[in-house]
């Protein structure tokens, strides 16, 4: 039988190049009068957080600033958040910047109106009331956390990353402007894009993807490798970045109801106990993962390869989806983005504890196209020193 399927996104998404300049409006639609921004210092210094503050005062628009939002947030910044929301009495947040700021957006807008610790809820479906409404706008083409009800967070006790799902953590809006992505410099441009072209790939390959996943995610992968290395090449390609942003944002409709796979599961340990850039940790764990996985799904894998680009006239199924994993590795190559684990001071003795890490990470390895084990992961890991 076939099983039920629920395919959920945020209710209103604006975009085109110059959008910002609706903030004022779409804060009034929702009904916004005491509003947080909740954004992070990068984004202060560059002065994108002075244009939206700009936009809502021209607007008559009443808000506070949270900047304090730091690279894979630890629980502590989303308590932070929430507490400077209760003291102003805030009726809407705007989250602004990268996936570490959306992502403590969202995570705040329901801590604020729950009661509790937020250790409790993380897991599926554990926040018991809708949160505060949000608008959420993006300056990296990465994370597609503008459409998906997922916050990652990352817990220093237990050196994991680890995730709260929830519908009540959908925007209410997402609003993408291009133009927002002009300045980002050509590193973060290549860890922020392979995170999404990742999603893509994870969703396509999910156990649980069906046909409105793959149409995203097929898309989502078109636009990205389509555009990605001239984003990294030349940052003031307008088309490029706004494709890009597309991209993104239907990886994350695609992975937000589909879901992600072992490529991530791997990642979280590796981010959270030696700081790696989650898009520069899921890019160093795609080919070897990609290549144990393929088994599970040939058919899939295969067809990678087609959508990347790649001539595949006379290959065989398995010898297209092994293509696809090394058009992966070129691209990664091509955007200078680290390639082993070593570079970040992972050592052998490290794998057996990063492997069990892996292992705990149940949420994700459910929809992995092939079962594993932490031998398999161990292997995996030693792969990528």
């Amino acid at each position: 039988m076939n099983p039920t399927r629920i395919f959920q996104t945020a209710p209103r998404i604006v975009q085109g190049a110059g959008c910002l300049s609706q903030i004022a409006s779409e804060v009034e639609r929702l009904g916004g009068t005491r509003i947080m921004i909740v954004t992070d210092p990068g984004l202060v210094a560059a002065g994108i957080v002075d244009r939206l503050e700009t936009l809502l005062r021209e607007g008559g628009v009443a808000f506070h600033r949270f900047d304090q939002v730091e690279p894979d947030p630890r629980l502590e910044i989303a308590a932070l958040a929430t507490d400077l929301i209760r003291q102003e009495k805030s009726d809407l947040i705007i989250g602004i910047g990268g996936g570490s700021a959306i992502d403590i957006a969202k995570i705040a807008s329901v801590l604020a109106t729950n009661d509790g610790e937020l250790g409790q809820y993380f897991g599926i479906d554990l926040i018991p009331r809708p949160g505060l409404k949000t608008i959420i706008v993006p300056t990296t083409a990465g994370t597609g956390s503008e459409v998906t009800p997922i916050v990652i967070l990352s817990d220093l006790e237990e050196k994991l990353k680890k995730g709260v799902v929830s519908p009540y953590l959908m925007p209410s809006v997402a609003l993408l402007d291009a133009e927002l992505t002009l300045g980002l410099p050509p590193h973060v441009t290549a860890a922020t894009g392979m995170d999404a072209l990742i999603h893509a790939v994870e969703a396509f390959t999910s156990k649980n993807a069906y046909f409105m996943t793959d149409m995203l995610a097929r898309e989502a992968i078109r636009l990205i490798m389509g555009s990605i290395r001239t984003a990294f090449a030349n940052g003031s390609d307008i088309t490029a970045r706004r494709h890009m942003l597309e991209g993104s944002l239907l990886a994350g409709m695609a992975f937000a109801n589909a879901g992600v796979t072992a490529v991530h599961a791997f990642a979280y340990p590796i981010g959270a106990e030696y700081h790696i850039p989650h898009g520069v940790a899921n890019s160093i764990m795609l080919t070897p993962v990609m290549e144990f996985n393929m088994l599970g799904d040939l058919k899939k894998f295969a067809e990678l390869a087609d959508l990347f680009g790649e001539v595949t006239v006379g290959k065989t199924t398995r010898e297209k989806a092994l293509a696809a994993v090394e058009a992966l590795r070129i691209l990664s190559r091509d955007l200078q983005i680290p390639a082993h684990l070593s570079d970040f001071g992972v050592k052998d003795a490290d794998i057996p504890n990063l492997a069990a890490g892996v292992m705990k990470v149940t949420r994700l390895l459910a929809n992995n196209p092939r079962e594993m084990t932490q031998a398999d992961a161990e292997a995996i890991y030693r792969q990528m020193l």
